[in-house]
């Protein structure tokens, strides 16, 4: 979940593109995974530009989903919310084929870098 504070950002079209979280003389940008994309607190304008440049993009892309003991799967996201992540397992690129029906693993939110990572 979200915390109270984060503000909604949303593009022209009303496709939400992550939040805008309020700390002490600035702003901190947050992902549709829960990630934070700022290293320091930017003014409200850097903040909005960098979700605009960020865009949902990164969320077609795959992924490597840890999970745990060493054992690791390539994945894509499937759905993102503020009350969980789902990705599909992507072995061989499977989860684009017609007709396939790959597995699906519920993360949380939001979704630490080191169990799913940008391949």
């Amino acid at each position: 979940m979200t915390h109270a504070d984060w503000i909604e950002h949303r593009r022209g079209d009303r496709e939400l593109l992550g939040w805008i979280a309020p700390d002490d003389d600035g702003f901190r940008v947050f992902d549709l995974l829960g990630r934070e994309r700022t290293t320091a607190p930017v003014d409200w304008l850097a903040a909005e530009e960098l979700l605009e440049e960020l865009g949902i993009g990164y969320l077609a892309d795959r992924y490597t989903l840890d999970l745990g003991d060493g054992v690791e799967r390539p994945v894509r996201v499937g759905e993102v919310s503020a009350s969980g992540v789902t990705v599909v397992a992507d072995d061989f690129g499977a989860a684009s084929a017609v007709g396939a029906d790959p597995e699906r693993i519920r993360l949380p939110f939001p979704v630490p870098v080191r169990t799913l990572r940008a391949m």
